[in-house]
């Protein structure tokens, strides 16, 4: 009988990973020998790693690479990238080696304004609600000074609330809509407790507002959260050099190249189904930094992908031009992170991670992790124009092939060899391999 389990959470980890091996394997104890291989042998770092989420049973592994050379506003760093996707390290890195002898990246920070609101729903007098706001706004940061208080000596806080009439969106819908800085923190467990406080203070004055009559339905609070689209929490990162100056092996003709680069680019400006993988090659680079320094790269997804369709259109997040010989190949992009708090004081990579790139700030990781989503872009679309995207992943590929066939260093080595000149594909290679053991 299909049976829902009762409990399944008050179990010991022990029995959780019995009733799953038994339940969904055949051969329950090679299903608990494969998620017990992959535990930490430091049983500290393993109950530290249980506990990050519930349910824990094992550890999912994915690599931790680095890219090197990568020259930040005249600062040479190593970035980490968590990912495990084959050529997306290789090609970042090759980027920065590339951009590290024509000036390097540029990066500079917009802005650092996070967005949180309290949504609600009112039917009244709106001028009566506007009035009520106006008398109640200070309210609303007397309220909330035993929350505000250490992020405020920090250089943070509220910087402001808006009343929002959204009715024409809406029947009765209306937004307590704040802004806040969070200096090094991402700030959502700071900028939840700040609204839940307004969300309150908003219901207990609301009721005793003398202006409101029975005629006007009390407020209703539907809900306080913060929001993960952040258009003012943006940075900028750049690369520029005189076109003749692109000139490298699979770039004999810089001008042909960076003209066509410029078109590649401008394509995934109006063509939507061209944005989406133009922008997730971005973002193969963005997250695999977001993921290394203990950053949600779920929030940062959803926030970049709504800035890239702000105009109506989803386009594309990087731009590229050609003026008066030179060569600009640039993107913004919104980016809500943090350096402290959450993971980055007690996960051990994500610390390793940090220090490496000498404890930045969020303003600098925002910088970093702009620098390789722009490289990952270069990469991406230089490849794109020139020799074509499947033969660097390609190489790269293929040892995931060699593994999936559990070929011996004898064979790793014929096959290397072999397709050193001759086209990879997944077929090719698994005929190659099923011939060689024949």
């Amino acid at each position: 009988m299909n049976n829902a389990i009762a409990g399944f959470s008050k179990l010991s980890k022990e029995e959780k990973i019995n009733w799953i091996a038994k339940k969904y394997f055949s051969t329950p104890e090679e299903a608990v020998f494969l998620l017990k291989n992959y535990w930490n042998s430091d049983e500290k770092i393993q109950k530290l790693h249980d506990e990050f989420i519930e349910n824990t049973i094992t550890n999912f592994y994915i690599p931790l690479g680095v890219a090197p050379n990568f020259l930040i506003n005249d600062k040479y760093t190593t970035i980490p990238m968590a990912i495990e996707e084959s050529s997306v390290v290789a090609a970042a890195a090759k980027a920065a080696k590339f951009w590290s002898t024509r000036g390097g990246f540029k990066a500079t920070v917009i802005n650092t304004e996070k967005i949180g609101q309290v949504h609600f729903t009112f039917n009244g007098d709106v001028s009566k609600l506007d009035l009520f706001f106006a008398q109640t706004k200070s309210k609303f940061f007397s309220d909330t000074e035993s929350i505000t208080k250490n992020m405020q000596q920090r250089g943070g806080g509220i910087l402001d609330i808006v009343l929002k009439d959204k009715t024409n969106l809406l029947q009765n819908y209306y937004q307590l809509h704040a802004t806040f800085e969070t200096k090094d923190s991402m700030g959502a467990n700071f900028i939840n407790s700040c609204l839940e406080q307004f969300a309150k203070t908003l219901k207990e004055a609301s009721q005793e507002y003398q202006l409101f009559t029975e005629a006007d339905e009390e407020v209703k609070v539907i809900m306080s959260i913060l929001s993960n689209y952040v258009p003012n929490c943006a940075v900028r990162a750049e690369v520029s050099c005189p076109v003749e100056e692109l000139t490298e092996k699979h770039i004999p003709n810089p001008q042909e190249f960076a003209e066509r680069f410029v078109q590649a680019v401008q394509i995934a400006e109006v063509e939507p189904f061209r944005a989406v993988t133009h922008n997730k090659g971005i973002m193969n680079g963005v997250d695999a930094v977001i993921l290394a320094t203990g950053n949600d790269f779920r929030a940062v997804e959803a926030g970049v992908h709504a800035y890239a369709s702000r105009n109506g259109q989803y386009s594309s997040l990087s731009h590229a031009k050609i003026e008066d010989g030179i060569f600009t190949f640039w993107l913004n992009i919104p980016l809500a992170i943090g350096t402290v708090g959450g993971l980055t004081s007690l996960h051990p990579l994500v610390k390793f991670s940090l220090q490496m790139l000498e404890n930045p700030s969020a303003p600098e990781l925002m910088q970093i992790v702009a620098v390789a989503g722009l490289a990952q872009n270069f990469a991406a679309l230089r490849s794109l124009t020139t020799t074509g995207i499947q033969e660097g992943h390609m190489k790269m590929h293929i040892n995931n092939i060699i593994n999936q066939f559990a070929a011996n260093d004898d064979e790793r080595h014929l096959i290397k060899n072999h397709f050193k000149n001759n086209t990879i594909s997944h077929s090719a290679v698994v005929e190659f391999i099923e011939n060689l053991r024949k």
